[in-house]
C-alpha cells in the first residue's frame, strides 16, 4: 500500500461488507481516486482489512473472487461522471437514482404485433407523460422492490397513486 500515490480511498470487497448502491457510486464519482483490493478464495489478513476504508459485498453470497463485484463497483461509478454518458440526464432518470425503479421503455413502431405503446406516450401532452412516468416508476418499485418503497418518504400523490396501484392489483 505505501507503494502507491494518490491511492484515495482504498476499498475492500468481501462478503461481510457493506451492501454496495447507488448512493455508494455517487459519492465515489466524486472521489480523485479509488483503490479496490480483491480477495480470491478467502479472506484477507485482518491487517489488509485495517488499511481499507470500507470493506464493501455486492450481495448475500460468495463468489471466488472480487475482481467480478469490483468491475461491477466500477462500472456503476464511472458511468456518473461527467462525460461519459451520452445525455448527462440518463443517471438522473435511471432506476434507483430517486428511491424508484425505473418506469417501462417503449420504442417503435407504436403497435408491435398487437401490444401497443400506452396512448398516453404518443399524446404529445409532457404533463401526463411525466405523470404516468412517475406513477409507472412506483408501479414497478411497488411490484419488484417494495423493499425501496418502505425507506422512502411518498408524497400525498405518491401516496394516492400507491393506492390507485394497489386497487388495480386487487381487480
Amino acid at each position: 500500500m505505501d507503494s502507491l500515490t494518490n491511492k484515495g480511498k482504498v476499498i475492500i470487497t468481501a462478503p461481510q461488507g457493506k451492501t454496495f448502491n447507488e448512493k455508494m457510486a455517487q459519492d465515489w464519482s466524486k472521489e480523485e481516486n479509488l483503490t479496490f483490493i480483491c480477495g480470491h478464495y478467502e479472506g484477507f489478513d485482518q491487517r489488509v482489512y485495517d488499511l481499507a476504508d470500507e470493506t464493501v459485498s455486492i450481495g448475500d453470497y460468495v463468489l471466488t473472487g472480487g475482481e467480478l463485484p469490483t468491475m461491477s463497483m466500477i462500472d456503476a461509478t464511472v458511468r456518473l461522471l461527467p462525460g461519459i454518458l451520452g445525455n448527462a440526464a440518463s443517471p438522473v432518470e435511471e432506476s434507483f437514482s430517486h428511491g424508484l425503479l425505473e418506469y417501462p421503455q417503449y420504442t417503435r413502431p407504436a403497435d408491435f404485433e398487437g401490444q401497443k405503446v400506452p396512448e398516453v406516450l404518443t399524446s404529445g401532452n409532457h404533463q401526463k407523460i411525466a405523470e404516468w412516468r412517475h406513477k409507472e416508476a412506483l408501479r414497478a418499485t411497488y411490484l419488484h422492490r417494495p423493499d425501496m418503497l418502505a425507506e422512502r418518504i411518498l408524497t400525498d400523490e405518491e401516496k394516492k397513486m400507491l393506492e390507485e396501484i394497489k386497487l388495480e392489483k386487487e381487480n
